[in-house]
């Protein structure tokens, strides 16, 4: 059985990637125009985001190297390790809304001094997995799109980050202890 998934997925994007200009060409799409038009627009967005882009990476920056992050997981730690939360995780847990990158690189840094089977190694894998780079949607996303006014978006994003953590935390938690 295992085998036969194995092939299955082995073949699934060989075989879609085929399928769907396949498909195209038979409704009398053109293929090839209908790609280059997309792939000007892609270009146009990609072109449009930079500035948010940009400004994101700058804010993640002054975050970091001014010291906030540090000074945030030491409130943030001395407070959440009474509830059985290790301090190690709570720059992972700040750093996700922020940089998908950022908390990757943290997550990596967690892995490699942890290891990846210990609880620590563990809940930063299902928080990495489990939760969205909040403000970088709001600046580049919605910035790409033109939405200026985000009304509800930031706390509920953020509301959700802070919701996947302590689920992260409480599956881990079950599963494995």
């Amino acid at each position: 059985m295992i085998e036969i998934i194995q092939n299955l997925s082995r073949w699934a994007v060989p075989v879609f990637l085929l399928f769907v200009p396949l498909y195209a060409i038979l409704r009398g799409v053109k293929v090839y125009e209908c790609f280059v038009s997309g792939a000007g627009e892609g270009f146009a967005i990609a072109v449009r985001i930079i500035p948010y882009l940009v400004a994101m990476m700058v804010a993640v920056g002054i975050f970091r190297q001014t010291g906030m992050m540090d000074l945030l997981s030491g409130v943030c730690g001395s407070v959440l390790q009474q509830w059985g939360i290790p301090p190690e995780v709570i720059p992972l847990a700040i750093m996700r809304p922020f940089s998908g990158g950022g908390a990757l690189g943290i997550a990596a840094e967690l892995i490699d001094a942890f290891g990846p089977d210990s609880f620590i190694g563990r809940l930063a894998s299902t928080m990495q997995g489990s939760t969205d780079t909040t403000f970088f949607v709001l600046t580049v996303y919605f910035g790409s799109v033109g939405v200026r006014r985000y009304r509800y978006s930031l706390a509920v994003g953020l509301l959700a980050d802070l919701t996947t953590f302590f689920a992260s935390v409480y599956i881990v938690n079950r599963v494995f202890m």
